[in-house]
């Protein structure tokens, strides 16, 4: 799977630059957390810093167009995005990060 950065705006208020980029693969449409991962990588950033919002493949082709949000830290973006966003992209909240370390 190779990514290329298409577009990146920097949104300072937001602690973030958004990020367009193009994913080529050989196999069917990746996994929304194995693009987050792989994202993460190239742009030398932690994976819990980085929110792929949109993947769009069309109907047969193998490339795939995708929008991410990428954060100054996890914080930022647990302060910023909706909770269902994090739930997707595997993003702890604050709350249960906190009740994950009191269960161990």
């Amino acid at each position: 799977m190779d990514i290329d950065i298409i577009e990146e705006d920097e949104n300072p208020m937001l602690h973030r630059t958004d990020v367009r980029f193009e994913v080529v693969h050989d196999e069917a449409t990746p996994s929304r957390l194995s693009v987050r991962d792989s994202l993460a990588a190239k742009l030398n950033k932690d994976a819990e810093e980085v929110v792929v919002h949109k993947l769009d493949t069309k109907f047969g082709m193998r490339k795939t167009i995708g929008y991410a949000k990428v954060y100054d830290s996890p914080e930022d973006a647990r302060d910023v995005e909706q909770d269902h966003m994090l739930e997707r992209n595997k993003i702890v909240a604050d709350g249960e990060a906190e009740e994950e370390a009191e269960e161990a």
